[in-house]
């Protein structure tokens, strides 16, 4: 391919040594060039009569091919350059990060940032990032990936909360040990257990709620004053600081874990925006 652009440069250029300029090549590295490149086809591509140079019918039949071929390599090349600098972004989030940090946010990017348009979609928990479907994936992670960059905005660290409302009613033995709670689970009960495990306790009188399949109907169940659940308090940071949500104990589970950015390896300057921005954001407590 190299050869071929040469090739091109130097018929229209009709001189090797204008041809070397403008590649940034000598004289002696284009015409050994374009003598490999006779050789390959076993064709003489330009005629040389006293210091001038033109081409035979081969190479005018070569340079017409070549000249259209790069051309259109050319604008494929600059439409997917524009698609990755592009002004559209695919972005799959967590509904539980999406519904309190991210789309409440969005028109703040969008004005920062004019022209360019995201395309949101819901992530599912543990979701490979796949850069054919999309462009950022923001989702929580026990392994990050390989042959991708991730940039982590939580922590997962859980802790048990319940509605101010709920605390209210239940009164002082709720807190520290749970006693008498009405636990709410997420997909599985095994989060409650390995939380047990923590606290080295199990508290007497409680009750189990019901699985929820989906982390915003076990969220919308805790405001709602229907028990006490695991959330990720740094994800909830805003209902607790509100005054909304109430943490019952510091003994927490999932400290080891977080929920994560993911993009590819190297990132396009509109995905490094977006990441920068949605990072500046959570820190500033802003959803």
């Amino acid at each position: 391919m190299n050869t071929l652009a040469t090739f091109c440069i130097a018929a229209h250029r009709m001189n090797f040594s204008q041809a070397g300029e403008e590649l940034n090549i000598t004289h002696a590295a284009v015409s050994n060039q374009m003598k490999r490149l006779e050789e390959w086809f076993g064709r003489k591509l330009f005629e040389r009569s006293g210091r001038g140079l033109k081409l035979t019918a081969a190479g005018r039949e070569l340079l017409r091919t070549v000249d259209a071929s790069l051309l259109a390599i050319s604008a494929t090349s600059e439409k997917l350059r524009i698609s990755r600098d592009r002004r559209q972004i695919s972005v799959a989030c967590l509904p539980s990060i999406a519904t309190r940090w991210l789309v409440p946010s969005l028109s703040e990017f969008m004005q920062r940032y004019p022209g360019v348009s995201v395309e949101l979609s819901y992530a599912e928990a543990y979701q490979t990032f796949d850069p054919e479907r999309h462009d950022i994936l923001i989702t929580h992670l026990t392994q990050l990936p390989e042959r991708a960059q991730t940039t982590q905005i939580f922590s997962r660290t859980s802790k048990p909360v319940a509605s101010a409302a709920y605390v209210r009613e239940r009164g002082e033995g709720l807190e520290g040990r749970l006693e008498g709670a009405r636990l709410l689970h997420d997909a599985t009960t095994q989060d409650w257990e390995d939380w047990f495990a923590a606290a080295g306790f199990r508290p007497s009188g409680f009750t189990d709620g019901p699985v929820s399949p989906d982390f915003n109907y076990l969220f919308t169940a805790v405001l709602a004053g229907h028990g006490v659940a695991l959330c990720p308090v740094e994800v909830f940071r805003q209902e607790i600081e509100r005054g909304d949500l109430v943490v019952l104990s510091d003994i927490a589970t999932r400290k080891d874990q977080g929920y994560y950015i993911v993009t590819p390896e190297r990132r396009v300057p509109t995905v490094a925006n977006f990441v920068r921005w949605f990072q500046e954001r959570v820190s500033a407590g802003v959803g």
